[in-house]
């Protein structure tokens, strides 16, 4: 009991500091009327945040930085500069803007990686399951900002980024009063660079991070342009009211598709769990398109699933990582395959826009995201044949 009582303290915190994530992106066009930005300008208040988290991930890990520090502390820091940077959004123009939200992408570096560290430190049994729970809070923090546009529609821009700088400042003293490592340590490490090279080495955890870059590749731009895609639809009446109400429940959908995933990695596997997300997830990027004009009900239900599938084996690449990363450093494997996940993240936020505009509209425009769970798909059932897989979920693989 203790184990998800920790978890359900973490994820509070979790949920608080995410919300920060896209803050600035749910109300883009709010400040491209404010500052008068262009498309170009207006992308980049997504990816600054994550070029910071890259530059946040990567850094740790070349210092091992999650595996020297005691979590919860590190976790406390980063939420405090998270909220710090989000509220300066308020105080700045467009070129301040971007720094700011490049701090608060070098921010969460400081929560998401040790979260789920700290979390696996709690759970040796149901580990998928629980880091599962653990990614269902960050989606649902990365909804939060198109919840507060969707029921406040019309609300002073203002009130999202004050609102969401609160739950990260929420969710530092969270972090800082309630949270701590649990019985299953991973041991303490010491400054050694060539650890993060392993992720390039050794080929099962390779096959796993590969993995997790074609899901990447698909996942963030995914929820970064729904909106612009559901707000460029044809249908007749909106599903849900408007397209800000359906990105948040595409968005938060995800919660479903998180835990379904971590209780499937458990029984079924880590691999087939992952493979068949992206499977489905695939599928959803090749046909949604088709229902561009309607009918409202199936453009809706595609967009949901899609939105259950996008993010549900996200976790399980993490738990991955955990399972065959060696101990000492797992906080470092973790940074690195995350620093460079969201590496291509930036490539493809910033190219699906310019993609959608090549041929002519949003309507094909998710075709672009096709080769990322292709890839990953490939890479998971590789993974699978690979004798070290047996380490993989108890023998589950």
């Amino acid at each position: 009991m203790a184990g998800w009582r920790m978890l359900a303290i973490i994820c509070l915190g979790v949920v608080g500091v995410l919300a920060t994530w896209f803050s600035a992106t749910a109300i883009v066009p709010e400040l491209i009327r404010v500052w008068q930005l262009t498309p170009g300008q207006a992308a980049w208040l997504t990816n600054a945040v994550q070029l910071g988290f890259v530059a946040g991930a990567l850094g740790a890990s070349l210092v091992n930085l999650p595996d020297i520090l005691p979590m919860h502390r590190l976790m406390t820091g980063a939420a405090l500069l998270a909220a710090l940077s989000n509220a300066a959004l308020l105080v700045v123009g467009p070129e301040g803007a971007m720094i700011a939200r490049f701090v608060t992408g070098v921010a969460l570096a400081g929560v998401y990686p040790p979260a789920l560290k700290l979390m696996a430190t709690w759970f040796v049994k149901g580990r998928g399951l629980a880091l599962g729970v653990l990614i269902g809070a960050l989606t649902f923090g990365s909804s939060m900002p198109h919840l507060v546009r969707a029921v406040a529609d019309g609300v002073d821009w203002h009130v999202v980024v004050w609102a969401t700088s609160a739950t990260a400042l929420g969710g530092a003293l969270v972090f800082g009063l309630l949270v701590r490592e649990g019985p299953n340590p991973f041991g303490r490490a010491t400054f050694n660079p060539r650890q993060s090279l392993a992720v390039f080495t050794d080929r099962p955890l390779l096959l796993a991070n590969i993995g997790y870059f074609g899901h990447m590749w698909e996942l963030y731009a995914m929820w970064a342009w729904i909106l612009a895609f559901a707000a460029a639809s044809n249908v007749e009446p909106f599903p849900f009211g408007s397209p800000s109400m359906l990105s948040f429940l595409v968005v938060a959908s995800g919660v479903i598709g998180c835990l379904a995933g971590g209780w499937l990695s458990d029984r079924i596997g880590r691999c087939l769990t992952c493979a068949g997300m992206m499977i489905v997830s695939g599928a959803c990027a090749a046909l949604i398109g088709f229902y561009f004009d309607g009918p409202p009900l199936v453009l809706a239900l595609l967009a949901l699933l899609w939105g259950v599938t996008v993010i549900g084996d996200s976790a399980q690449f993490s738990v991955s990582v955990t399972e065959l990363a060696e101990s000492a450093f797992v906080g470092t494997a973790l940074a690195l395959q995350m620093g460079i996940g969201f590496g291509l993240t930036v490539v493809s936020i910033w190219a699906l826009p310019l993609f959608a505009e090549w041929i002519g509209g949003w309507q094909w425009a998710f075709l672009f995201l096709l080769p990322g769970p292709l890839i990953g798909t490939c890479a998971m059932l590789a993974l699978r044949a690979c004798p070290e897989a047996a380490a993989l979920a108890h023998g589950a693989r």
